[in-house]
């Protein structure tokens, strides 16, 4: 994830709130590893260490590394006891040689030049290493695409917030990848079944400490608040809510697995 102040770090607590949903499409990518290098096993952008334990008990005989940019979250992944060693850095900055896998959940999707940036990390991998990789591909749903919408309008300037997390299509990917050696790419759309929220919308409080995060950190208070309203009339029309407040919200993931 890309380098945050204090004043802006990600929030653990916050973004723990929806753990099992967010740690399922981890596991799934976790059992699409087939092969591994003999190097260090990379859990790149590893937040909180939820997939610490589960990366040294698939792969006891290899060192677990945790890289991210967030004191905060890395803060929590060192409570783990998982990782032989957390490295705090900025991943498009982040180097090594030689890497056996490189596990990234949810999280590349913050970077930029994703042409630039997959073909480095592939070329970070030992022989029979794998770069296993998931993102979320929700952008043009209605509850990622509304975000911005809204923040435009009320910003008057779609350049004047900053803008969420981007994926190209999956065939871009293959394109720029599949010359390094074997790849899968796939996509998963979860039914995630949200629980209800008093005064607030199911789906906003999944999406607001992640996708929106970057939107809302750029408004003043005034035009967080108008977003918030607007974006949770729309939501209540987009994903209506059950008789007892829960919301089945389909949120779609693209994975792949390169093999070198």
């Amino acid at each position: 994830m890309n380098a945050n102040t204090s004043d802006n770090d990600w929030n653990p607590e916050t973004y723990a709130r929806f753990r099992d949903l967010r740690l399922r499409p981890a596991l799934d990518l976790l059992l699409a590893v087939r092969s591994v290098g003999g190097g260090d096993v990379i859990d790149l952008g590893c937040g909180t260490g939820a997939m610490g334990a589960r990366l040294r008990e698939r792969f006891s005989g290899h060192r677990i590394i945790g890289v991210d940019s967030s004191p905060a979250m890395l803060a929590k992944a060192e409570e783990t006891g998982a990782y032989d060693e957390l490295i705090e850095t900025d991943i498009a900055d982040w180097r090594c040689t030689n890497a056996g896998l490189i596990f990234s959940n949810a999280a590349l999707h913050w970077l930029g030049d994703h042409d630039t940036l997959f073909p480095h990390l592939a070329g970070m991998l030992a022989q029979g290493g794998t770069l296993a990789v998931q993102m979320p591909h929700q952008n043009n749903a209605p509850s990622h695409r509304v975000w911005r919408d809204l923040a435009a309008e009320l910003a008057e300037d779609e350049h004047a917030f900053a803008q969420g997390p981007g994926v190209a299509f999956p065939a871009h990917y293959f394109r720029l990848l599949s010359g390094f050696g074997a790849l899968s790419i796939w996509e998963t759309e979860y039914y995630q079944l949200l629980a209800a929220e008093a005064g607030a919308h199911p789906v906003r409080r999944f999406t607001e400490s992640t996708y929106a995060r970057p939107i809302l950190s750029s408004l003043d208070e005034e035009q967080r608040r108008a977003l918030v309203a607007r974006y949770e009339d729309v939501m209540e029309k987009a994903y209506p809510r059950g008789e007892d407040g829960t919301v089945l919200f389909p949120f779609k993931r693209m994975f792949f697995t390169l093999t070198v």
